[in-house]
Order: C-alpha cells, then sequence, then structure tokens
C-alpha cells in the first residue's frame, strides 16, 4: 500500500480536497491503547472493546476522533468496524461531524443531505441522515424493469461522488436487521491504485472523469417528488444536474496516499480519451476493484 506522500491533483482541483491543505496528517499514537484486529492485509479494521460513546465523553475526545480520522482506522485502513455500540442518531451526528472538522475538512462543509431525501420513510431521522433499505433498492430495480444489471457489481460505488465536494467520511448503524444477508463490502482504492503498472498509473495521473446520477432525478419523480436542490453538505452541492468531474487519480490529503478513484455506479466517461477509449479503461479499472476479492472487506452485520 502506497505510504509516501505525493503531488496532489487536490492542487488543481482544490474543491475536490476533503482538507484545505494537501499535508498530510500524522498519527499521535492516541489510539494505541485500543485492541483491535485487522480484517485483511489491506482493509478493514475491527474493535471490540471500544464504545464510541466513550470516545465522545473522554476528556480528550478530540484527540482520540482526530486520531480516528488519521490512522489507519478510516483514511488508512479504509474502513473500521464497531460492535455491539450504544451510540444514537444525534451522538453519531456529532461524530461524523467531528471527524469531518478534526482532520481539516473545507470549513464551508456540513453533514451531507441526499438529493432523494424527498422519498424517505423514516422522516424523524432528519434530512442529513439518509436511510438504506433493500426495499429501497427493489422498487427502483422493479420500476426500471429489464433496463437493470443482474450482476451485483453494478452497486459498487464511492459515497455521492456525483456531488462537486464529496462526503470525507460515512458512518453507517444497522437499524432493522434480516434474518439473512444485508451483508455489506468495502474496497480499497489505495490497494487498486498500486495494482496499477507504473506506465498506467502515470498515464491516468492526468485524466479526469464524469460522475453523474441522473437516474435518482428520474426516481423521485416516479413517486411525485422533486430533488432536494441543496445545499448538500456544502455550498457547491446545489442544482439537480447531479454531474460533476473529478481526477481518476486522486490523492487522500489525510495520508497522502494515492487511490483509484472511479466506480462503476457514478463515473460515466473519461473526458480525455474518445468514447471507446474510456469505456475500455473504465471497464478494466471497475473489473480491477470488483474482481479482486483480496482488496474487498466483507462484514457481517449483527445486532
Amino acid at each position: 500500500m502506497s505510504n509516501t506522500a505525493t503531488a496532489t491533483l487536490t492542487e488543481t482541483f482544490s474543491r475536490l480536497s476533503v482538507r484545505a491543505s494537501t499535508e498530510p496528517l500524522k498519527p499521535t499514537g492516541a489510539f494505541d491503547k485500543y485492541k483491535f484486529a485487522e480484517l485483511t492485509p489491506v482493509i478493514g479494521r475491527e474493535y471490540s472493546n471500544v464504545q464510541l460513546t466513550d470516545l465522545l465523553k473522554a476528556e480528550n475526545a478530540d484527540e482520540l476522533i482526530r486520531e480516528l480520522a488519521i490512522i489507519g482506522e478510516l483514511s488508512q485502513r479504509n474502513v473500521v468496524f464497531f460492535r455491539n455500540q450504544d451510540i444514537d442518531l444525534e451522538q453519531q451526528k456529532v461524530l461524523g461531524t467531528k471527524l469531518g472538522v478534526l482532520s481539516g475538512r473545507p470549513k464551508e462543509s456540513g453533514l451531507h443531505i441526499h438529493p432523494t431525501v424527498a422519498t424517505q420513510e423514516k422522516v424523524e431521522f432528519g434530512p442529513d441522515t439518509q436511510v438504506i433499505t433493500s426495499a429501497h433498492h427493489k422498487q427502483i430495480e422493479l420500476e426500471e424493469d429489464l433496463n437493470v444489471s443482474q450482476f451485483a457489481t453494478k452497486e459498487w460505488h464511492s459515497d455521492i461522488t456525483f456531488e462537486p465536494v464529496p462526503s470525507d467520511f460515512a458512518i453507517l448503524k444497522i437499524h432493522t436487521l434480516p434474518e439473512t444477508g444485508g451483508d455489506t463490502l468495502w474496497a480499497s482504492g489505495y490497494e487498486a491504485y498500486d495494482r496499477l503498472s507504473p506506465a498506467l498509473a502515470k498515464h491516468l495521473e492526468g485524466l479526469t472523469a464524469v460522475h453523474e446520477a441522473t437516474f435518482f432525478k428520474s426516481y423521485v419523480e416516479r413517486q411525485g417528488k422533486t430533488l432536494h436542490e441543496g445545499p448538500r453538505g456544502n455550498p457547491e452541492n446545489v442544482g439537480t444536474d447531479l454531474r460533476t468531474v473529478h481526477p481518476v487519480i486522486r490523492t487522500n490529503p489525510v495520508t497522502g496516499w494515492k487511490a483509484l478513484f472511479v466506480n462503476k455506479n457514478f463515473t460515466r466517461r473519461i473526458l480525455e480519451l474518445t468514447k471507446d477509449e474510456s469505456d475500455a479503461t473504465l471497464d478494466y479499472l471497475f473489473r480491477l476493484i470488483s474482481d479482486n476479492h483480496d482488496l474487498q472487506v466483507r462484514f457481517k452485520w449483527s445486532k
């Protein structure tokens, strides 16, 4: 896994940076006292004896949460799991806000509001909490009928990359556990980048890609609703186009590590290539993520 700071496209595309600075943050060791298990060599870490509410109440809460955002925990290990949590929704929002603020998010940013919030069933959760349900996905697929791919790999995505300023972090908590199924998979963009040949990585460095989610517009309109025009977590995330441009390779400013930044759900076209070249390149990059199970981690939810 890349562990050196490198020149970053976020200097050119400053609005894409999750931090105002591109200088990587250094861990302090404040989280070293907690025991953990690495779930795979490249992605995923699980803590079994940490209550997130205790972190929020600790005298050095900011130091601990900043460390959680930096180390490995989220920015280096990509995803971290905490079981048997008593954290409530409001505390979860506080934690999400602190993770961003303490790791240097843009000062204009806040909790994201999904553009399809008008269709959300659990309105009591508030607009800045997105409810994800299998019923929701089945409804979308039923309405789209034969246009829907039957390959589960179509769902691989990085959250809200159709926004000019995507989220820094995301927190998932199980609400209603199915009797079986419902596992969630994550993949490491760092590891995907490291599997590129030096020649291909150099070629991709200067390229940019269109990310869009116009299918959300047709989905809400079929229900007689309208998209939330924003702002959605940042003043730049406005309007109903749900379309933006990001670099194909970007550097996480928290770690200084390069990562592949395309995903099958939202990335449509590499702008500097012809359509055929773009399609072929994206197909390879998508498969680099979906077909390499050793750069993925699978989490089985429990009550």
